[in-house]
């Protein structure tokens, strides 16, 4: 299975987009941190302070911080950065708090570009635990299913992520397929994508059982579903039922066949961005999706055959 869609690492198109939604993570964790100072008597009236501080040109309050939200400050300014200086503060981070998870993933990141598949893995396992440090054991039972909504939870998250994807990649099958499910487990929304990437490596791991109750979770418009839907349908289902679900998947987004059949060629760096039922979604899902087609006995003929009517 391909593993670009998967992958935690951040090459230079991505930067501009990461460092956008950093910088609004920050902020989101600054609003937090401000309305658990006040006592407001109703939701209305706590909105109506935040549009008023966010639409003024004073300063955003300051508040006393701990050692571990210095780190992350300086994680939100390595985001951004390039290079040696990106390094140079996520090591920063980690001299002042080692429960930054954020530091360990950018550390990660940075192995994975390098080649350093192993390193990358080791990173991403101290980033996960230093995450469960720094949430605490008695927040994982009481967040659990609201996880990405409270933004301490996302660098652990973001560790976690990269683990299994290295697992995935190094073939530990079944302990990658069991970091997917518990973090939609903690974070039922997905804000990740991970349900697609789970549902991918379900199918190849020939789990079309579990494939199917994922399917049932979620009722999602995406390329990645739909196709994703209909191999689990030509693998499982009567050939009338499965023939309906590929053609609900061709309304989705028509492009994706071609670049699954080979009749186009993928450009040769991966989109920038991605918009539904457009080329550009074709490309991102063939790229993570082919193997898995290749493997399943028939698939693509039946694709093809059906795909021309």
């Amino acid at each position: 299975m391909g593993n670009s869609k998967k992958s935690n690492q951040t090459d230079l198109d991505e930067k501009g987009f990461l460092s956008a939604r950093m910088h609004l993570e920050k902020r989101m964790g600054q609003i937090g941190k401000l309305l658990a100072s006040k006592n407001f008597s109703s939701e209305k009236e706590a909105n109506a302070y935040i549009n008023k501080i966010m639409n003024s040109d004073e300063p955003f309050p300051q508040f006393e911080t701990t050692p571990l939200e210095k780190a992350q400050e300086l994680m939100y300014e390595a985001w951004e950065s390039n290079g040696k200086q990106r390094i140079k503060l996520a090591r920063k981070a980690l001299e002042i708090s080692k429960n930054c998870a954020d530091a360990y993933v950018l550390l990660a990141e940075e192995a994975l570009q390098a080649g350093g598949a192993e390193q990358a893995k080791t990173l991403y396992q101290k980033g996960v635990e230093a995450g469960e440090r720094a949430i605490g054991k008695d927040e994982f039972t009481r967040d659990a299913g609201h996880f990405w909504g409270i933004t301490e939870t996302r660098p652990y998250m973001r560790a976690r992520h990269g683990l299994a994807n290295c697992q995935w990649n190094a073939g530990a099958h079944e302990q990658a397929i069991a970091h997917y499910a518990d973090m939609l487990r903690l974070n039922p929304d997905d804000n990740q994508g991970i349900r697609y990437v789970l549902l991918l490596c379900l199918l190849e791991d020939n789990r079309n059982q579990e494939a199917g109750d994922l399917l049932k979770q979620y009722d999602d418009c995406m390329a990645d579903w739909a196709y994703s839907k209909a191999l689990w349908a030509f693998r499982t289902q009567d050939e009338k039922k499965a023939a309906k679900i590929l053609e609900q998947a061709i309304e989705t987004n028509r492009f994706v066949p071609d670049y699954l059949l080979g009749k186009k060629k993928p450009p040769t760096h991966p989109p920038e961005y991605i918009s539904p039922g457009e080329p550009d979604e074709a490309v991102c899902y063939a790229d993570a999706a082919l193997q898995v087609w290749k493997t399943t006995p028939g698939a693509l003929e039946w694709l093809s055959n059906l795909s021309l009517q």
